[in-house]
């Protein structure tokens, strides 16, 4: 078989076709930037009423704000008429002995009264309860205040160990 002498160079494609895929890969990178941008999840603003603790507290001074906190809302709510007073004695003492938890470790929503006072905790945990929460929320014929048990609260917090 007999060819040409001659050899044909491949076929070279023009410097257009070159632009035009550079400017499709261009333009797919700007719009998944774009995709991107304007699907980003953005933060709501904080809109709180609560008084915001400064951000130099230890930890254990950040809890009992916390705590005081909790227990300031739950005397509002009760003051407001949303609670009744055997809800909100009852949801002070979860909130204590969650705080008692969280700060001491010691499993105080659990423990009964005198589970506690065998323990010998704090005298003004035992008061709290003693007076405040368990007539209140056991006793049919006896409702404590729950302001004054809010107040007994407030003591425990700020006087933990």
């Amino acid at each position: 078989m007999q060819g040409p002498d001659e050899f044909y160079p491949p076929y070279q494609y023009g410097w257009g076709w070159l632009l035009l895929a550079i400017g499709l890969i261009a333009l797919v990178l700007i719009a998944w930037a774009l995709v991107l941008w304007f699907t980003r999840m953005e933060k709501p603003p904080k809109t709180t009423t609560e008084p915001q603790a400064p951000v130099t507290m230890d930890v254990l001074t950040q809890l009992r704000y916390e705590y005081a906190a909790r227990i300031d809302q739950i005397e509002r709510d009760y003051t407001a008429g949303a609670l009744a007073p055997k809800a909100a004695n009852r949801d002070l003492s979860a909130t204590v002995r969650a705080f008692v938890n969280e700060y001491s470790g010691l499993e105080a929503p659990v423990l009964s009264l005198s589970d506690l006072q065998e323990i010998g905790v704090h005298p003004a945990l035992i008061d709290a309860i003693q007076r405040h929460y368990y007539p209140s929320i056991f006793r049919k014929d006896m409702v404590i205040d729950p302001v004054a048990g809010a107040a007994a609260a407030r003591a425990v917090v700020s006087q933990w160990y």
